[in-house]
């Protein structure tokens, strides 16, 4: 269907890849991993056209129609929601108007030629317009629509009216009406919550026939929907059959197999080169030094490519805090409604947090999770009931608006400075490395950091103060999957109290003992790790329902 062959892209003076190939092929389901800026991103552009290779080629069909979503949705004014999305499939509706008008050509008096070329095309047409969905459209676009979170009473508002994080959404929900042969996704899952991230991944799986090459944080959904796995890094395009999880298990052996290589070439060149420095000067060995110099240099030479060095970093352990961490008692919150009276949140919530738990906070998206987070960390009020704090207790809260609070004139190691004022520089260097800010990057501006940077500065300097408590509402926002994974340790190495929420299910699979769950105003606590929780709340075949 799509075929890259010997591929070359050079950036700069980088070397994304070199005569690298691979193919996509009918209904096939490949994800697209890579260390970032090793060109993920980069290989979507150049199928989509919008770069040009430096060297081999790429063909494709012509009538194949490809969907690509990317993290830049453009400029949305002038439509609602529903007729955005439609928007997309303009060829589809332009196809529908060809049709009408071929039947009502069909009415008039032609000749038998013009009748059989007219049926001819008017087959193909409708051939065309039902392969895309043509028929369907609208209610396509609206089930779309209503499966990542817009609902039919918000499908006709002006797009302009939603914030950027909805019209990602939109622009995803375009892409996904379309029906595309192939369908390219750079991070789809990025601003969806777990129910729509849910929703597309069953869509996904069940409802979408094409071709898939995405690339996602979310192993998870990573996992449930690849059957291949195509790494991108080190100028090569690397492909392994199977899912996310195979994959590192597969790539870890293909390494250390190359590492065995790796050593006996080099064993078998010391011995070479150590016959030719020894015989070069004698006339007698004359023949055999210049045969191995000729051997030596049509050896291809195996090469380790550079791997991330992963550094640990040893925190120390926080202040011991009472047994009893926080007491909730009859807890409520309502919200002012503009028009008067009031919109009750939640009410009613008893709970008992100990020192050492690790409580995952869930519900469905409104079910006011974030409200929760914000009145135990005293970031607001509630309307009514008391949270008592546990003696010895020291509060640390991350939140989305926590990366707004950091000084954008520092750099991140003036930054990391400010939460270890005692420490070393080593071992400031060291914290930074730890969450991925090496070399030259822990002198960057926080200006000029992304989104995912910021999160992984911030929550370094949480776990670099002395803090017993993390009340953390979605940390693993904006991390990659590599990033998640350091955040992950860090928190299971971490000896005081966590509560947080997260739409990663496999970080909270991996964290979690208890689980906090809001169900209409509610909450019900169990007792045990995330996946007992989800058998117990028989969530388990629909866990989306329960983020």
């Amino acid at each position: 269907m799509i075929h890259l062959t010997n591929i070359k892209k050079q950036h700069g003076a980088q070397v994304l890849f070199n005569n690298a190939s691979f193919q996509i092929l009918p209904g096939s389901r490949s994800g697209l991993v890579g260390p970032n800026g090793a060109g993920k991103s980069t290989i979507f552009r150049l199928i989509t056209g919008e770069e040009e290779l430096d060297g081999g080629d790429i063909s494709c069909g012509k009538k194949v129609v490809i969907g690509y979503f990317s993290q830049d949705v453009g400029d949305m004014a002038g439509h609602s929601a529903l007729a955005e999305v439609m928007a997309a499939s303009a060829e589809i509706m332009q196809l529908g108007e060809q049709i009408t008008a071929m039947e009502g050509q069909m009415g008039e008096p032609l000749d038998d030629e013009a009748m059989s070329e007219l049926l001819e095309r008017y087959g193909d047409a409708q051939q065309e317009f039902e392969h895309r969905g043509g028929y369907d459209l609208e209610a396509r676009a609206q089930a779309v629509l209503t499966g990542l979170g817009i609902g039919p009473e918000d499908d006709l508002r002006p797009v302009e009216s939603f914030s950027g994080g909805w019209k990602m959404r939109i622009a995803l929900a375009r892409i996904l009406t379309l029906n595309p042969d192939v369908l390219l996704l750079d991070e789809p899952t990025n601003h969806l919550d777990v129910e729509s991230i849910i929703w597309l991944e069953n869509w996904l799986a069940t409802d979408f026939k094409g071709a898939l090459l995405m690339t996602s944080h979310d192993r998870d959904f990573m996992n449930r929907l690849v059957n291949r796995i195509i790494e991108v890094g080190n100028g090569n395009i690397t492909t392994y059959g199977g899912d996310y999880d195979f994959y590192l298990r597969e790539r870890e052996i293909r390494r250390e197999q190359l590492r065995a290589s790796f050593r006996r070439q080099q064993e078998m060149l010391a011995k070479e080169e150590e016959f030719i420095a020894r015989f070069a000067a004698r006339a007698s060995h004359a023949a055999q030094v210049q045969s191995r110099v000729k051997k030596l240099e049509k050896i291809e030479r195996i090469e380790i490519p550079p791997e991330e060095k992963q550094i640990r970093f040893e925190f120390n352990p926080p202040p011991r805090s009472g047994d009893d961490v926080l007491a909730i008692d009859q807890l409520a919150k309502s919200w002012p409604l503009p028009t008067g009276g009031e919109k009750p949140v939640f009410s009613g919530i008893s709970a008992l947090v100990r020192r050492g738990d690790k409580i995952a906070v869930t519900g469905i998206n409104g079910a006011g999770k974030s409200t929760f987070l914000k009145i135990l960390a005293a970031q607001t009020e509630a309307t009514s009931g008391n949270v008592t704090i546990g003696a010895n207790v020291e509060i640390g809260y991350f939140s989305q608006h926590s990366m707004e609070l950091l000084d954008p004139r520092l750099s991140v190691f003036d930054s990391l400075q400010g939460a270890l004022p005692q420490a070393s520089m080593g071992v400031v260097r060291n914290l930074a490395a730890a969450f991925l800010f090496r070399g030259d990057d822990v002198d960057k501006r926080i200006e000029h950091l992304s989104g995912g940077e910021k999160s992984r500065l911030v929550i370094a300097m949480l776990l670099a103060r002395p803090l017993n408590l993390l009340i953390l509402d979605e940390p693993t926002n904006h991390l990659d999957i590599q990033s998640r994974q350091v955040l992950l340790e860090a928190l299971q190495n971490f000896t005081g109290t966590v509560m947080l929420v997260s739409h990663d299910r496999h970080f909270l699979r991996s964290l979690v003992g208890r689980v906090f769950e809001i169900d209409h105003g509610q909450v019900q606590i169990y007792d045990g790790d995330y996946a007992d929780y989800l058998h117990r709340s028989h969530h388990e075949s629909s866990p989306g329902l329960v983020h």
